[in-house]
């Protein structure tokens, strides 16, 4: 996670490896409460950034854990180097450095600052640096701690290279996704750096109070809520379902009354669903506090056609199609469902679905006279079609399927804060916390 609101933080000065930026009373209140919400969890260790506001919301979470490990403090957790600019009000940084700016905004890769050492004075490009950075941490880090859990407190730029790359974002994709202060994200390594890994969370707030990450300032872009359906018996079973219409269980419908208050206060602007059963009632269940919006339907959201395997489970599928379901679960980008989809076709429908729904939204995204809030629209669907769309926003193709956890009812957020037409941001992913599992998404892991 990354550590509390600090002081530079609301002061809006650029801190990087500055170490004058302390926690504000706010920011240890947001890491007391960080810590109870992982009371419990068994970490085999705890690693933070040693400048003092992390290491301050480190020891705070740490004094919160029922068994604490010791708190290791590691330099390739310390946050970008922004040597030239650490310090100063983003206003200033804006108007002193405009090329360089427009570089930190658009194209980060190629943000270039020089720093004086005593060889002389040196150019390096600091979110190529950070990245070097981030996996030199994994490689260091990883191999001590197979089938463990452990704990990272940092920064919101050395998280969003953490999280890069160990999924296979780079430098040019720094601006993909946000790190709230105390927002807590969870990734799954199938082995050490390099192997698989699942992006279970990403950016989870609502332990602090809040549901969703605050949309930030001079937004100009709708905001999208990406919601998987509720439970159904056959999600229990880990039966696949495709396109079979199998409606919600008792479950289902529980968590679909919990997304439901979850969202309750949340502007809600246009909802969209696969007209399948499981997602229409399970976002029928969340506009009920939303009574003045049409549900849509649009049939591009169905989930994949698994053709002869819906209705089957793992192991029936297993005695005829032994190597096509082996495939699936490394290289799904290379199955053909028998009577059914590929990866390459959801892919098509989903995204085109899904960017017909963003350039709906107003030109300006504002749907109130004040321009406090943008244009929200929530979309629900399945597994597979979420998936599909979220690989898409970050510019891959089905070979990344897996990276991206959709539990039953969990809401996920994306932010256009540059317009329709500008990259999206990944506000927050697979948000279950309000279904009372805690952090950790504890929904059924059925077949899709």
């Amino acid at each position: 996670m990354r550590h509390g609101i600090s002081t530079y933080n609301t002061l809006r000065r650029v801190q990087g490896h500055f170490d004058q930026s302390t926690l504000t009373d706010e920011g240890r209140e947001a890491a007391r409460l960080t810590g109870l919400s992982l009371r419990g969890l068994p970490f085999a260790a705890a690693y933070a950034s040693p400048l003092q506001r992390a290491r301050e919301t480190a020891e705070i979470i740490s004094a919160q854990l029922d068994n604490p490990p010791v708190l290791q403090f590691r330099d390739t957790l310390k946050e970008i180097n922004m040597v030239e600019w650490e310090g100063l009000p983003f206003d200033e940084v804006k108007a002193n450095f405009p090329e360089s700016y427009r570089h930190w905004q658009q194209e980060p890769e190629k943000l270039k600052m020089t720093m004086t050492t005593p060889a002389g004075a040196t150019e390096f490009f600091p979110v190529v640096d950070l990245y070097r950075q981030a996996e030199q941490f994994w490689r260091d880090t990883l191999p001590q701690h197979d089938g463990e859990t452990i704990l990272l407190v940092a920064h919101s730029g050395i998280n969003r290279a953490l999280i890069g790359t160990a999924v296979g974002l780079g430098p040019a994709d720094y601006h993909a996704l946000y790190q709230s202060n105390c927002g807590i994200s969870v990734l799954n390594f199938a082995d050490g750096f390099g192997s698989p890994v699942q992006l279970e969370s990403v950016n989870l707030v609502d332990h602090l109070g809040q549901p969703l990450p605050d949309v930030r300032g001079n937004h100009r872009g709708p905001r999208l809520l990406l919601v998987r359906h509720g439970e159904t018996d056959w999600n229990r079973e880990k039966r696949f379902q495709g396109q079979i219409d199998v409606p919600l269980n008792e479950n289902g419908r529980v968590q679909g009354e919990k997304a439901a208050f979850f969202l309750k206060d949340v502007p809600i602007d246009r909802a969209v669903t696969s007209p399948m059963l499981r997602p229409k009632e399970t976002a029928e269940l969340i506009l009920q506090f939303h009574p003045d919006v049409a549900l849509e339907m649009d049939d591009r959201l169905k989930e994949i056609s698994h053709g002869l395997w819906e209705g089957k489970l793992e192991e029936e599928i297993q005695e005829v199609y032994a190597d096509e379901l082996a495939a699936w679960k490394v290289t799904p980008e290379t199955v053909q469902m028998p009577a059914g989809e590929n990866l390459a076709q959801v892919w098509e429908r989903a995204i085109a679905a899904w960017n017909e729904i963003v350039a709906s939204a107003p030109s300006d995204s504002r749907s109130d006279p004040s321009g406090n809030r943008p244009t929200t629209i929530l979309v629900v669907a399945h597994d597979a079609v979420n998936k599909a769309i979220l690989s898409g926003l970050m510019g891959w193709g089905p070979e990344q399927f897996w990276v991206f956890k959709q539990g039953n009812g969990a809401v996920t957020v994306i932010d256009y804060p540059r317009g329709a037409a500008g990259r999206p941001i990944l506000q927050s992913l697979n948000i279950t916390t309000h279904l009372g599992s805690g952090v950790l998404d504890k929904t059924a892991a059925g077949a899709l």
